[in-house]
């Protein structure tokens, strides 16, 4: 049994099936036990499914939502940051601009979604379509750290927000890392705010839950230092994971991206004791890791709003020299563009992308490319590859350029990228290998520290930069040659001639 303040109990459940169609017996209140439900979810970029259609779905997780609530009608859906963006089908062109998460608010109302607080990528908009997307939400926006540049709230965004649920209190917080920052945003610490609202919250509450958009070790700290905390549903991270931190084994949980799976917590809460009852006010936790597949079907309502926008976005892209659905090339292997893959080591995929370099910038003796600009975060299937999971794996339509660049600076580029496996700014490369220690090699030969090489490069690379390779951004050591084009054209010229079209 665990011991918590006010959790002394967690199950922790693995559930690849879960339907439920009449209300739990376990779940109905007796005259002290008040049940609450958590759908969560977390870094949502696509309203259809992935892997092939295997996995993921909004239409799925409403019909399961749906099942939630004839079983508990307590029941509260979350998501933990990140949906404006990066989405593949946002960047569809759309009446004098792009969708720009357009159709996830309008995928997540007809859903239900309840709460949500800020993912760093929300802030990938620019203000006026930003202001649009919180506009037309009719799910509440909480965020305790993250304010205009006036330092005021944005415009229907709660600080905090304490629900009162058959006289239980329970109390929401949201706190987002301060990454990607823009003019329009005043960002707050953290963890300074976390501590304002735990005390100002913690004595008016029952349950207090923090809503966070933080790195792992982020989520850990705040466990340790605020063990009054009951629970931390997470973002940020794109793989599910759970883990008990603090003195009071705080529970944080994440779950995959793209609704691949969501977490589903049952929170049971004694508010008062009789004879022989259990103790009064104990929350007991119960929490299921629940795969979105194609077991669960569509809720016909969310699926009209996704098939509407699929077609809007796709009509877009044809004015972008795109047919999303014409199929480019067939595969015979897998095609990995996992997050978890791209930026910590090469795959099929991303060798693709970087021999597609090399032959847009044909002078090139090497190419290199952050593995934050492959957002796919999926594995194709062998199988038919289409030009809209071209746009789905470099959504942002990075230009290819020529660039030419002395050793020195090439191998401290290579160092950096290097130091940042596990993150966006981890360099895939093409024609470069060795590091780990050892001298790095470009077309199998030492790199000179004195020579000049040519290089192609994607444009944000030297336009903006990543965090530990700011030094390349307007560099004049680095000049530009050529621009070479749309890198998504480039992979689907390299794809035709890899694999055999259709």
């Amino acid at each position: 049994m665990l011991m918590k303040k006010t959790l002394p109990l967690l199950i922790l459940l693995f559930s690849c099936c879960y339907s439920v169609c009449s209300a739990d017996p376990s779940l109905e209140n007796n005259s002290n036990q008040v049940s609450i439900t958590l759908l969560q979810m977390n870094d949502v970029y696509e309203i259809d499914p992935v892997n092939g259609g295997k996995e993921g779905g909004l239409a799925r997780v409403a019909t399961l939502r749906d099942q939630l609530l004839r079983r508990n009608p307590d029941t509260i859906t979350v998501l933990a940051g990140d949906l404006f963006s990066p989405s593949a089908l946002g960047t569809a062109p759309y009446k004098d601009g792009r969708l720009n998460g357009k159709q996830m608010v309008a995928t997540m109302n007809v859903l239900g979604l309840d709460y949500i607080t800020f993912g760093n990528h929300e802030f990938d908009l620019k203000k006026e379509p930003f202001y649009d997307r919180l506009k037309e939400s009719e799910f509440t926006w909480i965020s305790s750290n993250c304010f205009t540049e006036n330092g005021t709230a944005f415009p229907g965004v709660l600080e905090d927000k304490i629900l009162d649920i058959k006289g239980v209190k329970v109390g929401f917080f949201a706190v987002t890392l301060t990454k990607n920052q823009v003019d329009y945003v005043t960002y707050k610490d953290p963890f300074e705010i976390a501590q304002q609202k735990v005390a100002e919250l913690r004595p008016k509450v029952d349950i207090l839950i923090a809503l966070t958009h933080l790195n792992k070790d982020d989520d850990i700290r705040l466990a340790e230092k605020f063990p009054a905390i009951d629970l931390i549903l997470g973002g940020h991270e794109h793989e599910n994971m759970q883990f008990w931190r603090g003195k009071g084994f705080t529970p944080v949980f994440k779950a995959d991206a793209n609704a691949r799976t969501v977490y589903i917590h049952d929170l049971s809460y004694n508010r008062s004791a009789g004879a022989g009852e259990a103790p009064a006010k104990k929350l007991t936790i119960t929490s299921k890791l629940q795969q979105i597949t194609d077991a669960l079907p569509d809720q016909p309502q969310t699926a009209e709003v996704v098939k509407k926008w699929r077609e809007i976005g796709y009509t877009g892209f044809s004015k972008d020299g795109f047919d999303p659905e014409q199929v480019v090339a067939t595969s015979d292997v897998d095609l990995d563009g996992l997050e978890a893959s791209v930026r910590n080591s090469s795959t099929k995929l991303t060798e693709l992308i970087a021999d597609a370099m090399l032959t847009a910038a044909d002078t090139a003796q090497l190419s290199i490319y952050n593995g934050g600009a492959v957002r796919i975060d999926d594995v194709l299937p062998a199988g038919n590859i289409t030009e809209y999971d071209i746009i789905r794996i470099l959504p942002f339509g990075n230009h290819v350029f020529t660039v030419t660049m002395k050793g020195s600076l090439l191998e401290k580029t290579l160092n950096k990228g290097e130091e940042s496996k596990g993150e966006g700014g981890f360099l895939q490369t093409g024609n470069v290998s060795g590091g780990k220690g050892k001298p790095w090699l470009i077309q199998g030969k030492v790199l000179d520290q004195d020579a000049q090489y040519t290089v192609a490069i994607l444009d944000y690379l030297i336009k903006v930069g990543d965090d530990k390779l700011k030094f390349l951004v307007d560099n004049p050591e680095v000049p530009t040659v050529a621009d070479n084009g749309d890198i998504r054209k480039a992979l689907i010229a390299e794809l035709k001639k890899a694999f055999s079209a259709q």
